[in-house]
């Protein structure tokens, strides 16, 4: 399979993510409605006994060893570790890269089929009398963000709060995980491959940026994608296209604009290459 190339797949990233982050933008919900459905998510969770975000962020605000780090993971890593996976991937692993990446792609913009019909209120937001602190708010002076998620101080406006169903951090942190476990060559990578979507579950719920069930359906928006995207690489390369992702070499061998020759035909200008039966004395 031909391997990729860096512009085109530079480009190919690069327009993706931006309807994805413009799309975040235009499909802001009302405040009212996104507040009834993370009180709502909420109230399910805590009648299923499953609202783990509640004791972390409690822990996270009274420790600030464990929050800063964790504003700091949570504000910097999405943007940082998966662009450094598909890299990687590229350079050290082109045969698995573009399967990972259209899976990544499609994830994605799921994700932003449910922020528009699920706008959702993240914990942070809630009224105070429901129990949480918004660590990013409260240890904002060690930080380049403010007290609008982790969008730096003054570009606030620029980014879409209520988009917290599903959490993408858990997402795409374990899609990375996957890229390092199936693909990474040590036990130090596998290992890293485990620890950074548990962590980065932790940390969106101690935090109070997501609810467990954001993260739950950012790991299942995860498996709709990875289903989805065979699909994808199928219609890409699907017969008779001679796509990015084709091999030339599967191609059926033409000549002469397409023309098959017969069996013992030759091409004009053609040279024959000498035989025995040509030189009778050669073969005696």
């Amino acid at each position: 399979m031909r391997k990729p190339r860096w512009w085109a797949e530079l480009s190919l990233i690069g327009v993706v993510y931006a309807a994805y982050t413009g799309g975040r933008l235009l499909v802001r919900g009302d405040e009212t409605t996104a507040v009834e459905h993370g009180l709502a998510i909420l109230r399910l969770e805590e009648g299923l006994g499953i609202d783990a975000e509640h004791p972390l962020n409690r822990l996270f605000t009274d420790v600030p060893a464990l929050g800063i780090p964790a504003d700091f993971a949570y504000a910097s890593l999405h943007y940082l570790v998966t662009p450094a996976i598909l890299v990687w991937l590229f350079r050290r692993r082109p045969a698995h890269y573009r399967a990972a990446r259209t899976w990544l792609m499609a994830s994605t913009l799921l994700g932003l089929v449910g922020f528009t019909l699920l706008p959702t209120c993240p914990p942070r937001l809630l009224d105070p009398v429901h129990g949480f602190t918004d660590t990013m708010a409260h240890f904002s002076a060690y930080g380049w963000w403010g007290g609008e998620a982790s969008a730096p101080r003054g570009l606030g406006g620029m980014t879409n709060q209520y988009a917290a169903m599903p959490s993408l951090h858990v997402g795409w942190a374990l899609w990375c995980g996957v890229m390092l476990w199936r693909h990474g060559r040590t036990p130090a990578a596998k290992a890293l491959g485990v620890a950074y979507p548990l962590v980065t579950t932790l940390v969106v719920m101690g935090t109070a940026n997501h609810y467990l069930l954001d993260a739950v359906a950012g790991a299942a928006v995860m498996g709709a994608g990875l289903l989805l995207a065979p699909y994808l690489l199928r219609a890409v390369d699907r017969p008779g296209r001679n796509g990015p992702g084709r091999d030339p070499a599967e191609a059926p061998p033409v000549v002469s604009g397409g023309c098959e020759t017969s069996t013992g035909e030759r091409i004009p200008g053609q040279r024959s290459v000498p035989t025995a039966a040509d030189h009778p004395t050669a073969a005696r």
